[in-house]
């Protein structure tokens, strides 16, 4: 993005807060005359009061509405920004399936009235939000439009003022018919300043992007080609199975909780667990099935071959809803499991010759044969098969590579708690009188080289004990200290030049059988080494009976602290039974223009700037065991899985679909993600996926159905 575009995109945003404090009060207006108006038209007197009380509330409230909005709007705009040159900020998320079931009838209508609220809005605005989304486009440096480039869109706009109001002390009622008679005009409002901002860039010469050739909806795959919010509504809930029945938030909410009962009957529900009684959970479960599949067979990441067979599935779960309505929900369930497993194996593929693909489909047609068969023990079926392919699964694993994977672990764990000991030396190393005075040189060295040492060998003292006190190698590295910072001052050590004689010889023995004992590189010993000697040098030779004046070779001020480095140590010995990724490779540069590197076709991250904000703040949990990654090496992207993380998020232990492992550092992780050698392919299982657009489904169709 060149400079005059980067100008235009941040002066539209400026100028779109500026027209937010013109706007909002002026709405605010609108909602209390709209509201005064459906008081004087209601029919009945409860709802006749009810719009007066929130006519009221809104009159006490209106200046804390204007001031949140301005906040909550201004925030939601920045987490919507794309970051680093890409287009994925962060989405409002309707509901997912797993919150929906943790949802009380309040929280459902609540998020039902966002969505109508949206829906109204956005019919007032698509086509001035599309001219505007097309400007910010080619603003932000694509050449077509792009939904992400558009921070302003209205579904974060109004999702910014659900905030604000969610924040004030009034009855969820009386917010409901906020928005029930503030929605048009709203929209009116937005409408207005998109118009004004595009007259903006226009004036400023900004060219409107293109639209882009894409393959049609049914054929794409949301999460990496074209984000759920950009598909047309309902296009994942065309097919139903019964045309009298629409699936919605609050029948889907019913569902999972269990609170569905036959329509016209007074008896409860026993959600269609006898098989003959509830016609409508029977149905709904069927519905949720039909779009969960839907969506699986549009999920690119999974070989068309694999998709295939699992819509093969199909009949069998259909069958197994009507006796189990709520399969999909319970991720204990046979049925639940069997997909959880498949779908998770089958990521591990990119093509069909890929080494263990072949054994894998046969056993998956092994499966489908086996479900086919007509008969009401399905679960129990299903239970068997899917213990079958866990066993196959391990069995697939050769010895050797298992073996690998249990070393690799057991170092990793060993690393971190070295990395962890190596933090609290450290920090008792800066805690000491003397340390502020010694030469930066030797203040690093200290708190990176030294207090790996020394934590090294409080670890082998704590698994072998040394038989006597003065064996102990930790206490030996630790008693150095007092000499080692007093011989690198030169306005201490010139003033005593017996004792600097005396105390060097251990002191450079001790220091090297230390780096000696962690596989400390030798380039980097002899560069400690010289430093060391050249303060050594400097004081013996310098002859005073007071304190020069002036700082000593290597010296730095006392107020500079050395810059820490956070990356655990790791000798030779431990990378390679660790399987640790080569460090040429992660150093080296990012990828030229004449790389094929990931296209933008390809499985996409979440955005970098999120996950990096994320793993900073939870020390690398941000990318969680289970998720599929392709890593960009040796010419060729490859596919891993993480299969462990240290507890505190500092490494990391990839698996490939071979069997192989590698491990890498937080920092190498990082590094790769920065040099758009490493994407991530799924972060969350394919079936949580389907199901958590199933629920999106349910949201847009609650939108369109009449309260």
């Amino acid at each position: 993005m060149d400079d005059r575009n980067s100008q235009a995109y941040d002066a539209c945003l400026k100028e779109a807060l500026a027209q937010t404090r013109e706007w909002m009060p002026r709405w605010l207006s609108h909602l209390q005359s709209a509201l005064r108006d459906r008081e004087s038209s209601a029919s009945q007197m409860h709802e006749k009061q009810l719009l007066i009380e929130a006519r009221r509330a809104l009159e006490g409230q209106r200046e804390r509405i204007a001031t949140g909005f301005l906040a909550a709007m201004a925030e939601s705009v920045e987490r919507s920004l794309p970051r680093g040159g890409s287009a994925t900020g962060r989405r409002p998320q309707s509901v997912s399936f797993d919150e929906l079931e943790l949802m009380g009838d309040d929280q459902v209508q609540e998020t039902v009235e966002l969505a109508r609220v949206q829906q109204v809005v956005q019919m007032s605005v698509d086509e001035e939000q599309l001219a505007l989304t097309a400007l910010l486009s080619t603003a932000r440096g694509f050449e077509v439009i792009n939904q992400d480039a558009n921070p302003l869109r209205a579904e974060i706009i109004v999702a910014a003022l659900m905030n604000t109001l969610k924040g004030l002390k009034v009855e969820p009622a009386v917010r409901a018919r906020w928005l029930q008679a503030g929605a048009l005009s709203l929209g009116n409002e937005l409408r207005d300043v998109y118009v004004h901002l595009s007259l903006l860039l226009d004036q400023m010469g900004i060219e409107p992007a293109g639209y882009a050739v894409i393959q049609a909806p049914e054929s794409r795959q949301a999460p990496m080609a074209a984000p759920a919010n950009e598909r047309p509504a309902g296009a994942a809930g065309e097919e139903t199975n019964d045309g009298d029945v629409v699936l919605t938030l609050d029948h889907l909410h019913q569902l999972l909780v269990g609170n569905l009962d036959q329509a016209g009957s007074d008896a409860p529900s026993d959600q269609g667990a006898s098989g003959s009684g509830n016609a409508m959970v029977r149905t709904l479960a069927s519905e949720v099935v039909s779009l969960m599949l839907k969506r699986i067979a549009a999920d690119e990441r999974l070989l068309p071959a694999v998709r295939d067979m699992l819509q093969d599935m199909k009949p069998a779960l259909l069958q197994l809803a009507r006796s189990e309505p709520r399969f999909f929900a319970d991720r204990q369930n046979p049925a639940r499991r069997m997909l959880d497993a498949i779908t998770e194996r089958s990521l591990a593929f990119t093509t069909e010759q890929d080494r263990g693909y072949g054994p894998f489909a046969a056993q998956v047609r092994k499966i489908l044969q086996a479900v086919q068969k007509p008969g009401p023990d399905i679960s129990d079926r299903l239970e068997g098969l899917l213990a079958e392919l866990n066993r196959s699964q391990e069995e697939a694993v050769a010895p050797a590579q298992a073996q690998a994977r249990g070393l690799a672990v057991q170092t990793l764990v060993r690393v971190e708690q070295r990395h962890l000991l190596a933090e609290r030396v450290a920090g008792e190393i800066r805690g000491r009188n003397d340390y502020e005075k010694a030469p930066g040189v030797v203040r690093r060295f200290l708190t990176s080289a030294w207090s790996q040492v020394i934590a090294q060998a409080r670890l082998e003292e704590a698994d072998k004990p040394p038989l006597k006190p003065g064996e102990s190698p930790a206490s030996r590295y630790g008693d150095i200290l007092p000499d080692l910072l007093w011989s690198s001052q030169l306005a201490l050590a010139s003033l005593n030049r017996p004792r600097l004689v005396k105390v060097i010889p251990s002191v450079l023995r001790t220091l090297r059988e230390g780096l000696d004992s962690i596989e400390y590189p030798r380039e980097q010993t002899e560069a400690f080494f010289q430093a060391l000697m050249g303060l050594h040098e400097a004081a013996y030779k310098t002859q005073r009976s007071e304190p020069p004046r002036g700082s000593a070779p290597g010296d730095d001020p006392p107020s500079v602290q050395p810059e820490q480095d956070d990356d655990p140590w790791i000798p030779r010995t431990e990378a390679r039974d660790s399987c640790l990724m080569e460090d040429a490779f992660v150093d080296s540069p990012p990828l030229t223009s004449t790389q094929p590197a990931f296209q933008e076709t390809m499985p996409m991250q979440r955005d970098w700037a999120d996950l990096k904000a994320e793993m900073a703040g939870q020390r690398g949990a941000a990318l969680a065991v289970g998720t599929w990654v392709d890593i960009y090496q040796d010419g060729q992207a490859i596919r891993w899985q993480i299969t462990w993380a240290s507890p505190h998020g500092t490494l990391f232990l990839f698996t490939g679909d071979d069997g192989r492992s590698l491990s890498m550092t937080k920092r190498g992780l990082e590094r790769l993600m920065e040099q758009n050698r490493l994407r991530v392919v799924a972060d969350h299982g394919v079936v949580d996926e389907a199901l958590d657009e199933v629920a999106r489904q349910a949201w847009l169709n609650s939108a369109k159905t009449k309260s």
